[in-house]
Protein backbone atom coordinates (compact mmCIF):
# COMPACT_ATOMS: atom_id res chain seq x y z
CA UNK A 1 0.00 0.00 0.00
CA UNK A 2 1.33 2.97 -0.88
CA UNK A 3 1.79 6.42 1.93
CA UNK A 4 -1.40 7.88 0.03
CA UNK A 5 -3.14 5.02 -0.01
CA UNK A 6 -3.21 5.17 3.70
CA UNK A 7 -4.81 9.56 4.11
CA UNK A 8 -8.36 9.77 4.50
CA UNK A 9 -8.97 11.50 0.81
CA UNK A 10 -7.20 8.67 -0.90
CA UNK A 11 -11.12 7.12 -2.42
CA UNK A 12 -12.57 10.92 -3.94
CA UNK A 13 -12.24 11.90 -7.02
CA UNK A 14 -8.93 13.55 -8.35
CA UNK A 15 -9.27 16.75 -10.67
CA UNK A 16 -8.21 16.28 -14.21
CA UNK A 17 -5.15 18.04 -15.04
CA UNK A 18 -4.20 20.42 -17.64
CA UNK A 19 -3.15 18.72 -20.74
CA UNK A 20 0.48 20.21 -20.09
CA UNK A 21 0.66 18.42 -17.05
CA UNK A 22 1.58 14.92 -15.86
CA UNK A 23 -0.15 13.36 -12.79
CA UNK A 24 2.11 10.45 -11.09
CA UNK A 25 1.26 8.40 -7.66
CA UNK A 26 4.22 8.21 -5.30
CA UNK A 27 4.53 4.81 -3.71
CA UNK A 28 6.53 4.72 -0.50
CA UNK A 29 7.62 1.46 1.07
CA UNK A 30 7.59 0.17 4.59
CA UNK A 31 7.33 3.14 6.82
CA UNK A 32 9.42 0.89 9.85
CA UNK A 33 12.30 1.65 7.46
CA UNK A 34 14.68 3.96 9.78
CA UNK A 35 15.68 5.98 7.12
CA UNK A 36 11.64 6.60 6.38
CA UNK A 37 10.89 7.48 9.77
CA UNK A 38 14.12 9.89 10.09
CA UNK A 39 12.81 11.77 7.37
CA UNK A 40 9.55 11.71 8.44
CA UNK A 41 10.57 13.19 11.81
CA UNK A 42 13.08 16.40 10.56
CA UNK A 43 12.86 15.87 6.77
CA UNK A 44 16.12 14.06 6.38
CA UNK A 45 18.52 16.63 7.29
CA UNK A 46 19.24 15.67 10.74
CA UNK A 47 23.15 16.50 11.77
CA UNK A 48 25.12 14.16 14.41
CA UNK A 49 24.93 17.23 17.42
CA UNK A 50 20.84 16.71 17.09
CA UNK A 51 20.29 19.64 14.97
CA UNK A 52 17.73 20.08 11.85
CA UNK A 53 19.98 22.06 8.94
CA UNK A 54 17.99 22.94 6.34
CA UNK A 55 18.31 25.99 3.86
CA UNK A 56 16.01 27.88 6.05
CA UNK A 57 17.20 26.82 9.71
CA UNK A 58 20.63 27.48 8.14
CA UNK A 59 19.91 31.23 7.11
CA UNK A 60 19.31 31.37 11.37
CA UNK A 61 23.02 31.11 11.88
CA UNK A 62 24.68 34.88 11.97
CA UNK A 63 27.79 33.59 9.80
CA UNK A 64 25.95 31.71 7.42
CA UNK A 65 24.11 34.20 6.74
CA UNK A 66 26.65 37.04 6.53
CA UNK A 67 28.20 35.24 4.23
CA UNK A 68 25.30 34.37 1.97
CA UNK A 69 24.45 37.93 2.26
CA UNK A 70 28.23 39.19 1.03
CA UNK A 71 28.42 36.87 -1.87
CA UNK A 72 24.87 37.14 -2.84
CA UNK A 73 25.29 41.40 -2.41
CA UNK A 74 28.98 41.22 -4.57
CA UNK A 75 27.25 39.42 -7.54
CA UNK A 76 23.62 41.94 -7.60
CA UNK A 77 25.90 44.70 -7.73
CA UNK A 78 28.61 43.63 -10.18
CA UNK A 79 27.00 43.99 -13.90
CA UNK A 80 26.82 42.02 -16.88
CA UNK A 81 28.27 43.12 -20.21
CA UNK A 82 27.48 41.33 -23.24
CA UNK A 83 30.42 42.56 -25.27
CA UNK A 84 31.40 42.01 -29.48
CA UNK A 85 34.76 41.94 -30.40
CA UNK A 86 35.84 44.31 -33.69
CA UNK A 87 39.27 43.30 -34.10
CA UNK A 88 41.09 44.16 -31.51
CA UNK A 89 38.21 46.56 -29.88
CA UNK A 90 35.69 45.67 -27.41
CA UNK A 91 32.12 47.20 -27.89
CA UNK A 92 28.86 46.97 -26.03
CA UNK A 93 25.89 44.63 -27.53
CA UNK A 94 23.16 46.38 -26.54
CA UNK A 95 21.40 45.46 -29.95
CA UNK A 96 21.64 41.77 -28.34
CA UNK A 97 17.65 41.00 -27.01
CA UNK A 98 19.77 39.49 -23.75
CA UNK A 99 21.34 42.97 -22.99
CA UNK A 100 17.67 44.34 -22.14
CA UNK A 101 16.52 41.64 -20.72
CA UNK A 102 19.93 41.52 -17.93
CA UNK A 103 20.48 44.69 -17.62
CA UNK A 104 16.92 46.24 -17.73
CA UNK A 105 13.88 43.78 -17.20
CA UNK A 106 14.32 39.79 -16.26
CA UNK A 107 10.78 39.57 -15.64
CA UNK A 108 7.78 40.74 -14.88
CA UNK A 109 8.20 41.55 -11.14
CA UNK A 110 11.87 41.81 -10.75
CA UNK A 111 14.62 44.31 -11.44
CA UNK A 112 17.99 43.02 -12.36
CA UNK A 113 19.99 42.67 -9.16
CA UNK A 114 16.63 41.21 -7.22
CA UNK A 115 16.88 38.35 -9.83
CA UNK A 116 20.81 38.05 -9.68
CA UNK A 117 20.31 38.06 -5.84
CA UNK A 118 17.95 35.29 -6.00
CA UNK A 119 19.29 33.25 -8.41
CA UNK A 120 22.88 33.11 -6.20
CA UNK A 121 20.97 32.69 -3.29
CA UNK A 122 19.66 29.38 -4.64
CA UNK A 123 23.04 28.10 -6.03
CA UNK A 124 24.36 28.35 -2.65
CA UNK A 125 21.48 27.48 -0.44
CA UNK A 126 20.16 24.55 -2.81
CA UNK A 127 22.81 24.18 -5.15
CA UNK A 128 20.91 25.16 -8.50
CA UNK A 129 19.36 27.47 -9.56
CA UNK A 130 16.64 27.60 -12.72
CA UNK A 131 15.21 29.74 -14.84
CA UNK A 132 12.22 29.30 -17.70
CA UNK A 133 13.68 31.09 -21.09
CA UNK A 134 10.86 33.01 -22.48
CA UNK A 135 11.18 33.41 -26.36
CA UNK A 136 9.07 35.93 -28.58
CA UNK A 137 9.09 36.45 -32.12
CA UNK A 138 11.69 35.48 -33.74
CA UNK A 139 12.81 33.21 -30.98
CA UNK A 140 14.29 36.38 -29.25
CA UNK A 141 14.74 36.20 -25.45
CA UNK A 142 11.66 38.29 -23.74
CA UNK A 143 12.31 37.07 -19.92
CA UNK A 144 13.64 34.74 -17.74
CA UNK A 145 11.19 33.41 -14.99
CA UNK A 146 13.02 31.96 -12.42
CA UNK A 147 12.16 28.57 -10.74
CA UNK A 148 11.92 26.78 -6.96
CA UNK A 149 14.52 25.04 -7.47
CA UNK A 150 12.72 22.61 -4.70
CA UNK A 151 10.31 21.77 -7.52
CA UNK A 152 12.55 20.71 -9.76
CA UNK A 153 13.96 17.43 -10.85
CA UNK A 154 16.75 16.63 -12.87
CA UNK A 155 17.75 13.51 -14.60
CA UNK A 156 20.50 12.33 -17.30
CA UNK A 157 19.18 9.70 -19.75
CA UNK A 158 20.78 7.02 -21.58
CA UNK A 159 21.75 9.40 -24.39
CA UNK A 160 23.51 11.60 -21.52
CA UNK A 161 20.51 14.39 -22.41
CA UNK A 162 19.11 16.08 -19.38
CA UNK A 163 15.83 16.06 -18.93
CA UNK A 164 13.98 18.68 -16.52
CA UNK A 165 11.38 18.26 -14.73
CA UNK A 166 9.32 20.91 -12.96
CA UNK A 167 6.09 20.28 -10.41
CA UNK A 168 3.84 23.36 -10.28
CA UNK A 169 2.30 24.56 -7.35
CA UNK A 170 -1.18 22.82 -8.16
CA UNK A 171 0.64 19.41 -8.53
CA UNK A 172 0.55 19.07 -12.21
CA UNK A 173 4.09 18.23 -13.78
CA UNK A 174 6.06 20.29 -16.99
CA UNK A 175 9.01 18.81 -18.85
CA UNK A 176 11.19 21.28 -19.87
CA UNK A 177 13.18 21.00 -23.06
CA UNK A 178 16.99 21.80 -21.93
CA UNK A 179 16.79 25.24 -24.44
CA UNK A 180 14.59 26.59 -22.22
CA UNK A 181 16.03 26.72 -18.98
CA UNK A 182 18.98 28.80 -17.80
CA UNK A 183 20.98 26.22 -15.28
CA UNK A 184 23.21 27.92 -12.66
CA UNK A 185 25.38 24.76 -10.98
CA UNK A 186 27.01 25.01 -7.76
CA UNK A 187 30.19 21.90 -6.92
CA UNK A 188 28.82 18.84 -8.24
CA UNK A 189 29.57 15.17 -7.24
CA UNK A 190 27.82 13.69 -10.27
CA UNK A 191 28.40 16.36 -13.56
CA UNK A 192 24.63 17.96 -14.32
CA UNK A 193 23.60 19.16 -10.53
CA UNK A 194 24.92 20.91 -7.63
CA UNK A 195 25.15 20.39 -4.26
CA UNK A 196 24.37 22.84 -1.91
CA UNK A 197 27.27 24.64 0.68
CA UNK A 198 24.64 23.99 3.19
CA UNK A 199 25.11 20.11 2.51
CA UNK A 200 28.86 20.37 2.41
CA UNK A 201 28.60 22.51 5.69
CA UNK A 202 25.56 20.76 7.68
CA UNK A 203 27.62 19.60 10.75
CA UNK A 204 29.02 22.55 11.28
CA UNK A 205 25.87 24.63 10.59
CA UNK A 206 24.46 21.77 13.50
CA UNK A 207 27.03 22.55 16.06
CA UNK A 208 26.66 26.31 15.59
CA UNK A 209 22.72 25.85 16.13
CA UNK A 210 23.04 23.95 19.02
CA UNK A 211 25.81 25.77 20.43
CA UNK A 212 23.33 29.07 20.41
CA UNK A 213 20.92 27.08 21.67
CA UNK A 214 23.05 26.24 24.39
CA UNK A 215 23.89 29.66 25.27
CA UNK A 216 20.23 31.01 25.65
CA UNK A 217 19.34 27.76 27.65
CA UNK A 218 22.19 29.37 29.80
CA UNK A 219 20.94 32.35 30.30
CA UNK A 220 17.42 32.08 31.03
CA UNK A 221 17.88 29.03 33.45
CA UNK A 222 21.47 29.33 34.71
CA UNK A 223 22.95 31.36 37.51
CA UNK A 224 25.23 34.10 37.33
CA UNK A 225 27.03 34.75 40.85
CA UNK A 226 29.68 37.64 40.81
CA UNK A 227 30.72 37.00 44.57
CA UNK A 228 30.32 34.30 47.29
CA UNK A 229 30.48 35.28 51.12
CA UNK A 230 31.64 32.68 53.50
CA UNK A 231 30.99 32.46 57.33
CA UNK A 232 32.40 29.97 59.04
CA UNK A 233 29.30 29.99 61.41
CA UNK A 234 25.95 31.40 61.76
CA UNK A 235 25.34 34.85 62.51
CA UNK A 236 24.40 35.85 66.05
CA UNK A 237 23.35 39.00 65.14
CA UNK A 238 21.07 39.01 62.37
CA UNK A 239 21.95 42.82 61.59
CA UNK A 240 24.98 42.24 60.01
CA UNK A 241 23.42 40.46 56.92
CA UNK A 242 21.67 43.62 56.45
CA UNK A 243 24.74 45.83 56.97
CA UNK A 244 26.59 44.45 54.23
CA UNK A 245 23.59 44.15 51.48
CA UNK A 246 23.54 48.19 52.15
CA UNK A 247 27.49 48.14 52.33
CA UNK A 248 27.86 46.07 48.85
CA UNK A 249 25.28 48.66 47.12
CA UNK A 250 28.21 51.57 48.09
CA UNK A 251 30.36 49.63 45.57
CA UNK A 252 27.81 48.83 42.43
CA UNK A 253 28.69 50.46 39.23
CA UNK A 254 32.41 51.27 37.26
CA UNK A 255 32.14 54.85 39.48
CA UNK A 256 32.97 52.88 42.44
CA UNK A 257 34.92 50.07 41.02
CA UNK A 258 38.16 49.38 42.97
CA UNK A 259 37.20 50.46 46.64
CA UNK A 260 38.06 49.11 49.55
CA UNK A 261 35.34 46.99 51.49
CA UNK A 262 35.68 45.92 54.92
CA UNK A 263 34.26 42.92 56.40
CA UNK A 264 33.41 42.15 59.77
CA UNK A 265 32.01 39.01 61.75
CA UNK A 266 35.12 37.18 59.79
CA UNK A 267 33.50 37.29 56.57
CA UNK A 268 35.06 35.48 53.76
CA UNK A 269 34.93 37.11 50.13
CA UNK A 270 35.45 34.21 47.36
CA UNK A 271 35.35 35.76 43.26
CA UNK A 272 33.54 33.52 40.65
CA UNK A 273 35.88 33.18 37.87
CA UNK A 274 35.20 31.79 34.22
CA UNK A 275 35.90 27.93 34.29
CA UNK A 276 37.76 25.72 31.95
CA UNK A 277 34.27 24.46 30.83
CA UNK A 278 32.99 28.22 30.19
CA UNK A 279 36.18 28.96 27.79
CA UNK A 280 35.66 25.91 26.05
CA UNK A 281 32.54 26.96 25.23
CA UNK A 282 33.63 30.08 23.75
CA UNK A 283 36.41 28.57 22.06
CA UNK A 284 33.90 26.30 20.33
CA UNK A 285 31.62 28.90 19.39
CA UNK A 286 34.50 31.12 17.40
CA UNK A 287 36.04 27.78 15.80
CA UNK A 288 31.98 26.74 14.50
CA UNK A 289 32.05 30.18 13.11
CA UNK A 290 35.53 29.59 11.17
CA UNK A 291 34.56 26.53 9.82
CA UNK A 292 31.17 28.31 8.81
CA UNK A 293 33.71 31.20 6.23
CA UNK A 294 35.92 28.28 5.54
CA UNK A 295 33.02 26.62 3.89
CA UNK A 296 31.81 29.79 1.63
CA UNK A 297 35.42 30.94 1.29
CA UNK A 298 34.69 34.05 2.97
CA UNK A 299 37.62 35.97 4.91
CA UNK A 300 36.80 35.81 8.66
CA UNK A 301 37.27 39.57 9.17
CA UNK A 302 34.44 40.05 7.06
CA UNK A 303 32.21 38.33 9.55
CA UNK A 304 33.75 40.11 12.66
CA UNK A 305 36.88 37.85 13.19
CA UNK A 306 40.06 39.59 13.66
CA UNK A 307 41.80 37.60 16.39
CA UNK A 308 43.44 35.44 14.47
CA UNK A 309 46.55 36.07 12.35
CA UNK A 310 46.83 35.43 8.62
CA UNK A 311 49.27 34.07 6.43
CA UNK A 312 47.75 36.47 3.21
CA UNK A 313 50.59 39.01 2.64
CA UNK A 314 49.78 41.90 4.97
CA UNK A 315 47.12 40.84 5.93
CA UNK A 316 43.48 41.93 5.81
CA UNK A 317 43.84 43.86 2.48
CA UNK A 318 45.53 40.61 0.84
CA UNK A 319 42.59 38.67 2.65
CA UNK A 320 40.02 41.15 0.56
CA UNK A 321 41.67 40.86 -2.60
CA UNK A 322 41.97 36.98 -1.91
CA UNK A 323 38.14 36.71 -1.40
CA UNK A 324 37.52 38.24 -4.78
CA UNK A 325 39.87 36.11 -6.81
CA UNK A 326 39.07 32.92 -5.29
CA UNK A 327 35.71 33.09 -4.44
CA UNK A 328 33.89 35.39 -6.16
CA UNK A 329 35.50 35.27 -9.37
CA UNK A 330 34.20 31.46 -9.27
CA UNK A 331 30.81 32.64 -8.98
CA UNK A 332 31.17 35.23 -11.76
CA UNK A 333 32.83 32.53 -14.47
CA UNK A 334 29.78 29.97 -13.17
CA UNK A 335 27.35 33.18 -14.24
CA UNK A 336 29.29 33.62 -17.43
CA UNK A 337 29.36 30.46 -18.97
CA UNK A 338 26.19 29.35 -18.03
CA UNK A 339 24.70 32.86 -19.67
CA UNK A 340 26.86 31.89 -22.97
CA UNK A 341 25.75 28.10 -22.58
CA UNK A 342 21.85 28.52 -22.60
CA UNK A 343 21.22 32.14 -23.49
CA UNK A 344 23.37 32.44 -26.86
CA UNK A 345 21.98 30.52 -29.99
CA UNK A 346 24.14 28.88 -32.76
CA UNK A 347 22.86 31.91 -34.90
CA UNK A 348 24.69 34.40 -32.04
CA UNK A 349 27.73 36.24 -33.51
CA UNK A 350 30.36 33.72 -32.82
CA UNK A 351 32.52 37.41 -31.28
CA UNK A 352 29.55 37.59 -28.77
CA UNK A 353 30.65 36.93 -24.79
CA UNK A 354 29.73 37.84 -22.09
CA UNK A 355 31.82 39.20 -19.21
CA UNK A 356 30.75 40.15 -15.43
CA UNK A 357 33.07 42.92 -14.16
CA UNK A 358 34.38 43.06 -10.85
CA UNK A 359 35.84 46.64 -11.80
CA UNK A 360 32.97 47.83 -9.66
CA UNK A 361 33.69 46.32 -6.48
CA UNK A 362 36.47 48.39 -6.07
CA UNK A 363 34.50 51.81 -6.41
CA UNK A 364 34.09 52.54 -3.59
CA UNK A 365 38.02 52.73 -2.63
CA UNK A 366 38.87 56.30 -4.52
CA UNK A 367 42.62 55.89 -4.02
CA UNK A 368 43.32 52.72 -5.37
CA UNK A 369 40.65 53.08 -7.90
CA UNK A 370 42.41 56.55 -9.08
CA UNK A 371 45.90 55.34 -8.26
CA UNK A 372 45.07 52.51 -11.18
CA UNK A 373 43.94 54.96 -13.75
CA UNK A 374 46.95 57.08 -12.93
CA UNK A 375 49.20 54.41 -13.77
CA UNK A 376 47.10 53.64 -17.40
CA UNK A 377 47.73 57.06 -18.49
CA UNK A 378 51.29 56.85 -17.49
CA UNK A 379 52.24 53.96 -19.41
CA UNK A 380 49.63 54.92 -22.42
CA UNK A 381 47.01 52.52 -22.31
CA UNK A 382 44.06 54.76 -20.92
CA UNK A 383 42.96 57.88 -22.38
CA UNK A 384 41.41 60.89 -20.63
CA UNK A 385 38.31 59.71 -22.32
CA UNK A 386 38.79 55.96 -21.23
CA UNK A 387 39.23 57.37 -17.78
CA UNK A 388 35.75 59.50 -17.87
CA UNK A 389 34.06 56.61 -19.74
CA UNK A 390 34.80 54.41 -16.51
CA UNK A 391 33.81 57.18 -14.25
CA UNK A 392 30.30 57.87 -15.98
CA UNK A 393 31.67 61.20 -16.93
CA UNK A 394 31.43 62.39 -20.53
CA UNK A 395 33.94 62.79 -23.05
CA UNK A 396 36.23 65.70 -23.47
CA UNK A 397 37.88 67.64 -26.63
CA UNK A 398 41.41 66.19 -27.51
CA UNK A 399 40.40 63.08 -24.63
CA UNK A 400 41.48 60.46 -27.59
CA UNK A 401 45.03 61.26 -26.77
CA UNK A 402 47.34 58.42 -25.73
CA UNK A 403 50.37 59.66 -23.97
CA UNK A 404 54.42 57.66 -24.25
CA UNK A 405 56.78 57.96 -21.57
CA UNK A 406 59.92 60.25 -22.02
CA UNK A 407 61.98 57.56 -21.66
CA UNK A 408 60.33 55.25 -23.98
CA UNK A 409 60.11 54.63 -28.02
CA UNK A 410 58.89 51.96 -30.22
CA UNK A 411 60.73 49.44 -32.27
CA UNK A 412 59.23 50.96 -35.58
CA UNK A 413 60.68 54.30 -34.63
CA UNK A 414 63.75 52.82 -33.70
CA UNK A 415 64.02 51.24 -36.81
CA UNK A 416 63.43 54.36 -38.86
CA UNK A 417 65.95 55.93 -37.19
CA UNK A 418 68.44 53.26 -37.92
CA UNK A 419 67.31 53.35 -41.89
CA UNK A 420 68.30 57.22 -41.99
CA UNK A 421 71.50 56.56 -40.28
CA UNK A 422 72.78 53.94 -42.64
CA UNK A 423 71.71 56.24 -45.37
CA UNK A 424 73.42 59.00 -44.39
CA UNK A 425 70.51 61.13 -43.01
CA UNK A 426 72.67 63.33 -41.43
CA UNK A 427 72.91 64.11 -37.86
CA UNK A 428 70.85 67.15 -37.37
CA UNK A 429 68.20 65.42 -39.43
CA UNK A 430 67.90 62.28 -37.19
CA UNK A 431 68.54 64.31 -33.87
CA UNK A 432 64.86 66.56 -35.32
CA UNK A 433 63.27 62.71 -35.98
CA UNK A 434 64.66 61.39 -32.23
CA UNK A 435 63.37 65.02 -30.63
CA UNK A 436 59.59 64.74 -32.31
CA UNK A 437 59.53 60.97 -31.51
CA UNK A 438 59.90 61.88 -27.83
CA UNK A 439 57.85 64.73 -27.36
CA UNK A 440 54.63 63.97 -25.40
CA UNK A 441 51.45 64.01 -27.26
CA UNK A 442 48.45 66.73 -25.99
CA UNK A 443 46.48 64.88 -23.01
Amino acid sequence: MGLFDMLPWAGRARSPVSPRAEGEMVSVGDLNDPKIQEFLRNGGFSTESGATVNPNSALKVGAANRCTNLICSAVKTVPIDIKRRDGKKRIDASDHPLWTVLRRKPNDWQTPSQFKQYMQLCTLNRGNAYAQIVRGAGKRIIALNPLNPDRMDVKQADDLSLKFKFTRANGGIINFDPSDILHLQGMSTDGFTGRSVIGFARESLGLSIQTEKHAAKLFKNGISLGSIFRHPKRFADNGVVERLKASLEEFRGAENAHKALFLEEGIEREGVEMNSVDAQFIQTREMTLLEIAMFYGVPPHLLGLTTKTTSWGSGIEQQSIAFVAYTLQDWFTMWQEALERDCMSAQDDADLYIRLNPAGLIRGDIKTRYAAYAIGRQWGWLSVNDVREKEDMDPVEGGDAYNVPLNMTSLDAMNVINALGNFGGGAEMMAMLNDTLRQPQAA
